[in-house]
């Protein structure tokens, strides 16, 4: 007799695995499919999907280890520190990066087991539908079908290739390659200045890679505030980033010697860059193949995206759900995370909401770059009367004792009624000090609430509440 769950999540990664747990929190029986051994030594699946395997944690780990060695190779003379000559093991940094890896994913395994969630070894698909539920077939090592009353398809996406650019990711890498380089090229070429090709490009750049990226679009990080896209350009050209905008990528080949790429500049102009290693990063696609939609009467859109309700995550197929990357919205770990409660409360009869406009973006270079609601471009461009407040980290005592007064935050407040509708920062630490302007915003708070609030001194937060003064020109330390 097969095996039969109330709930079952197929896909492990971030979405998945948090709507098992909390479905197994409301007391369903639960099961989660996943496939993907990500380089597993066993070759057994691992939990955590792209973003704990070869994406989100392993980047940061990278990124912390690289400011690391730039820190002691360049700035520790700053705090009357003086060292001797600086040298990496690269191999033992990315070993500790895969030690990271390895703990998370272990974790999730623990967390499976503590929640009696059963974990389904093998790729899962939709096989049709019964009274009973829906027949889903693990093919794995034991391959079985399985019934389920509700599904919840939380398959993530996949790096998006070029045509003509084949990605071995030795030569030439995607986000998986680019976290495992071997040796430290001497020369990097990146083609997309999206949050990938900054973030590998920086880890590889504060290492001693030579970087240059190739970005087609005529603008810098056209999907952030043009405020902090120009400071950002300004900042990471200073570091030794070779942006270019506005390419157009030809031909590119790849030998023993390394990799040419042939472009046309924003001039007009045939260039060639001749590098050891390329990294193609330019978006990410949904992975919604092969999971058999159309054996429950289900398509995806032209974009290959499951199409879903905006409030609830279901679609048109009753008791199936999709959440994360494989529907509409930000790519981001953490709104797939939330998609993940708010669908298997749903389930249990709750009422959940996620406001979509306060989910908080972050870029993890040095300096990080996060933001939450609308940008200025934004508000003009929907006619919204707004006031706005800036202040810089240079301004402030703890950015200055740290030696990261680089950057600012920025606030969008209504002209009227002062409520927040965005805030942008460039800045230390700024992924952790745009939770409380999330916070700010989940509750509808006005700048003056922040400006209010008895922030710690000394203390980065009191950037913040600076920028909420300026939004009425009452900044203190300016």
């Amino acid at each position: 007799m097969s095996q039969s769950f109330d709930v079952l999540v197929i896909g492990g990664g971030p979405g998945g695995y948090i709507a098992a747990i909390r479905a197994a929190q409301l007391g369903f029986k639960v099961a989660c499919a996943e496939s993907n051994a990500y380089d597993d030594p066993k070759g057994e699946p691992r939990l955590g999907g792209t973003c704990l395997n070869v994406g989100c944690i392993p980047s940061k780990a990278l990124l912390a280890s690289s400011e690391e060695f730039e820190k002691a190779s360049h700035h520790l003379a700053d705090h009357g520190i003086t060292v001797g000559s600086v040298k990496l093991d690269s191999n033992k940094m990315l070993a500790r990066k895969d030690a990271i890896v390895t703990k998370m994913t272990s974790g999730i395994q623990f967390l499976f087991r503590k929640n009696k969630i059963t974990l389904l070894k093998g790729h899962a698909s939709f096989e049709g539908k019964s009274a009973e539920g829906y027949q889903i077939k693990i093919d794995g090592k034991d391959k079985e079908i399985v019934t389920a009353k509700n599904v919840i398809i939380a398959t993530g996406s996949k790096a998006r290739h070029l045509p003509n650019i084949p990605v071995d990711n030795v030569l030439i890498s995607d986000n998986v390659g680019g976290l495992k380089f071997d040796s430290i090229p001497k020369k990097l070429g990146v083609i997309g200045a999206g949050v990938i090709g900054l973030e590998l490009g920086s880890v590889w750049r504060r290492v001693g890679s030579e970087v240059t990226i190739l970005e087609g679009l005529p603008t810098f990080l056209g999907a952030v505030d043009e405020g902090l896209a120009k400071e950002a350009h300004k900042l990471f050209t200073k570091q030794g980033l070779d942006i270019q905008m506005g390419v157009k990528i030809g031909e590119v080949k790849a030998d023993k010697k390394g990799v040419v790429v042939n472009y046309t500049d924003s001039a007009g102009k045939a260039q060639k860059l001749a590098c050891d290693r390329l990294i193609v990063s330019v978006g990410r696609v949904p992975n919604t193949d092969k999971l058999g939609l159309d054996k429950i009467g289900l398509k995806v859109d032209e974009r290959g995206f499951i199409p879903v309700d905006d409030h609830t995550c279901a679609t048109a197929a009753p008791g199936v759900y999709a959440v994360g990357d494989v529907v509409r919205g930000p790519m981001l770990a953490h709104k797939a995370e939330d998609e993940g409660v708010l669908v298997a409360e749903i389930i249990a009869g709750q009422k959940p909401h996620i406001d979509y406009n306060c989910i908080p973006w972050v870029i993890y270079t040095d300096p990080e770059i996060a933001w939450v609601g609308k940008t200025e471009q934004q508000l003009i461009g929907a006619g919204i009367a707004y006031k706005a407040g800036q202040f810089p980290f240079a301004a402030n005592g703890r950015a200055l004792g740290m030696g990261r007064s680089e950057g600012f935050v920025k606030i969008l407040a209504d002209a009227k009624t002062d409520e927040i509708l965005g805030v942008h920062i460039i800045g230390p630490n700024a992924s952790d000090l745009i939770a409380e302007a999330a916070v700010a915003m989940e509750f509808k708070a006005a700048a003056e609430d922040i400006a209010r609030i008895c922030h710690p001194h000394p203390s980065l937060s009191e950037v913040m509440r600076e920028a909420a003064l300026a939004t009425d020109s009452r900044a203190l330390n300016m």
